[in-house]
């Protein structure tokens, strides 16, 4: 690797800055259009499908195309595919504003995926490229913590911009941000790239990984809508009595299934291949992917069902509710400012196992202290401590991952281990997110019984509820007639927060588990081309 020009080297940590702000754009968008969404539509009239896909065609298109950004990065340069993501990103951010259908708005968030999926990936790469030892730890730190405090810090900012003006600026916020990254990049990160790429050639391995994980995703964002065996009313296509989403589920499998297959055949002809499979033969890559997927499916299922609770069972609205949020973003804001002095006391795995009994700890106490006449205190603490173990876990994490793996296939490395985030965090929202949905509805079903068994008319009320996934609950609560179904269903929606909250320390504790390998003597890394930095 050739030496990164001095001129960079001492604004590292500007560039460090710069891209963390572009991580950090990605991940409030998706929290801020979620606390936008009655705004817009309200606004545009949109119909139940448009607002199911302007939140799950990004993800979708998101996890679809990492794995192809991450090896293209390591060809075409890191910080210039970094900065077209940049750009398109934001170019499809002003598409969003101005849009005037729901077909309009649909399209330009699927363009915001492609740019989100350019971003991730590429900020991995450039940070495992320009940081070294200790300065890597931190490095990653900040990265993380970037990570969990905006999924927090989102809701608040969304809900200001959203009650202070309008929807569009949901939107609009990420033009002078993604304006001011673009330039910090250019000023303060230094390209650099593989030296020896040759031609790709491995479109087909490109075409299979987007399938497959298309398909995956799809199934995990649409499994309640579909069903996940048999079909539901809402089902737009069956298969005859049986759902749709087990078949795409096979499909999915059979299809990553032979792309393994695909590009271990092509590694072994010394080929070009989209995933280098001899990678996972590096025992901290390999292990540090299962554990990022399974505490990612952990971590994410939280900021789904809070912000519901805040809203429907509080009665907050969504300012108030996104400042909820705000003790987790603070515990790790300050879980990266102790992450310096920690790393000379314990090790970077260490500091993983930390973070994930914080967690552990934090979803258990909220599972244990929600109710429905709680305080915003009484999930503030918990929240706190479960920010900081976002921050020491999350960083930290993705530095064991990275760590032995050679600098010039960090970008494809860097986009796997982003694919299984991706992917475990859409296995959490599906997940949890069944947990909190089916106790909603079970639970207000239990406890309206007899009410239902008087009055029959009551039951349609008790389906609308769980249907809006609690959001007539306040309007329900304001008539005496119908006060007792939305009793009912603050009950059940607590509890289904508190059953989601269980659930995710069973899967962090399982991730726990899958760290005893990284406390192990790396294996040496695999050799390793030359990588190049330019400026």
């Amino acid at each position: 690797m050739t030496q990164v020009p001095e001129r960079f080297h001492r604004l590292r940590w500007w560039g460090l800055a710069a891209i963390s702000l572009g991580v950090a754009l990605i991940i409030m968008d998706s929290t801020i259009v979620a606390v936008a969404t009655p705004e817009i539509v309200a606004s545009l009239d949109l119909s139940t499908t448009q607002v199911q896909w302007i939140q799950e065609v990004y993800t979708l298109v998101f996890a679809a195309l990492l794995m192809v950004w991450g090896v293209m990065s390591d060809r075409l340069g890191r910080r210039r595919l970094l900065v077209v993501g940049l750009v398109l990103f934001v170019g499809a951010s002003v598409l969003c504003a101005f849009a005037p259908t729901g077909t309009w708005l649909v399209a330009a968030r699927a363009l915001q995926g492609i740019g989100g999926s350019m971003i991730l990936p590429t900020t991995l790469a450039l940070l495992n490229a320009t940081f070294r030892g200790t300065e890597r730890g931190i490095a990653f730190a900040v990265w993380g913590s970037t990570i969990g405090s905006m999924a927090a810090v989102g809701p608040v900012l969304g809900g200001w911009l959203t009650s202070a003006y309008s929807w569009h600026w949901a939107f609009w916020i990420n033009v002078p941000f993604g304006a001011l990254v673009v330039v910090g990049v250019l000023l303060c990160v230094a390209e650099s790239r593989q030296a020896e790429t040759g031609r790709f050639t491995d479109w087909v391995g490109a075409a299979m990984s987007v399938l497959g994980f298309g398909l995956l995703v799809f199934a995990l964002i649409e499994g309640r809508t579909y069903g996940w065996w048999q079909p539901t009313d809402a089902a737009p296509v069956t298969l005859g009595g049986l759902s749709v989403i087990p078949l795409v589920v096979v499909l999915a499998v059979l299809v990553l299934a032979a792309l393994v297959l695909r590009e271990r055949a092509r590694v072994a002809a010394g080929r070009s291949v989209l995933l280098d499979v001899s990678l996972f033969r590096i025992r901290s890559f390999a292990t540090g992917n299962v554990t990022a997927l399974t505490v990612s499916l952990g971590e994410f299922g939280l900021i789904l069902s809070l912000p519901l609770w805040f809203q429907s069972v509080l009665g907050m609205d969504a300012l108030r509710a996104g400042l909820a949020l705000l003790p987790l973003a603070v515990g790790s804001f300050l879980a990266t400012g102790a992450v310096r002095s920690l790393s000379r006391h314990l090790s970077a795995v260490q500091l993983v196992r930390l973070g994930i009994v914080l967690e552990i700890v934090s979803l258990a106490a909220l599972a244990l202290l929600v109710r429905p006449d709680s305080s915003a205190w009484a999930s503030g603490v918990p929240l706190f401590f479960y920010g900081m173990g976002v921050g020491f876990a999350t960083a930290q994490l993705t530095q064991l991952i990275l760590v032995d793996v050679p600098l010039d296939r960090s970008g494809q490395a860097s986009s796997t281990q982003s694919t299984a985030r991706q992917v475990g965090s859409s296995l959490g929202i599906a997940i949890l997110g069944t947990v909190l949905f089916t106790t909603l509805r079970t639970g207000t079903e239990a406890r309206t019984a007899d009410q239902v068994a008087a009055d029959p008319g009551l039951g349609k009320l008790v389906d609308a509820v769980s249907d809006s996934a609690g959001a007539l609950i306040g309007p329900l609560s304001e008539n005496p007639a119908t006060a007792a179904v939305a009793e009912a269903a603050r009950a059940a929606l607590t509890q289904g927060v508190s059953h989601a909250a269980w659930v995710g320390v069973a899967v962090l504790v399982v991730g726990l588990l899958t760290t005893i390998p990284l406390g192990k003597r790396p294996e040496p890394a695999l050799p390793a081309a030359s990588d190049t930095g330019a400026a």
